[in-house]
């Protein structure tokens, strides 16, 4: 079951974060939310589950694409983000995390490898 969707896609002329531009798009603290948004924004206030913020800065470091499209799922009980990132060839990527625990539990996609961006370099 889905909780929420939305769709990211990019602004050309925009130079934000992927993690400001899905909180301005999800409305994340937003009194519009139904019961069941409100519960799950509870949790990520009381440190059950990850901030949607934090994943997406985490892709940020390592991969290069704009945010296309964020969901977050209820499957047997646990709680998923699935998070769809488009790259500049064009390739959409889909990464799933547990909520409960930011743990990167898959990437599906054609083309990851060209998205990856370089590790940083420890500092002398």
């Amino acid at each position: 079951m889905s909780v929420m969707a939305a769709s990211l896609a990019p602004r050309p002329s925009d130079d934000v974060s992927l993690a400001a531009r899905a909180t301005e798009l999800l409305g994340i603290g937003s009194a519009r939310a139904d019961d069941d948004w409100r519960d799950l924004h509870q949790e990520v206030r009381e440190g059950r589950l990850v901030a949607l913020p934090t994943l997406l800065e985490w892709l940020d470091e390592r991969y290069d694409g704009q945010v296309l499209e964020v969901e977050l799922e209820r499957d047997d009980g646990r709680i998923i983000y699935d998070i769809e990132l488009v790259g500049a060839q064009g390739q959409v990527v889909e990464f799933e995390f547990d909520a409960g625990s930011g743990e990167l539990l898959s990437i599906e996609g054609v083309g990851i490898d060209a998205m990856q961006r370089p590790a940083p370099r420890d500092a002398d």
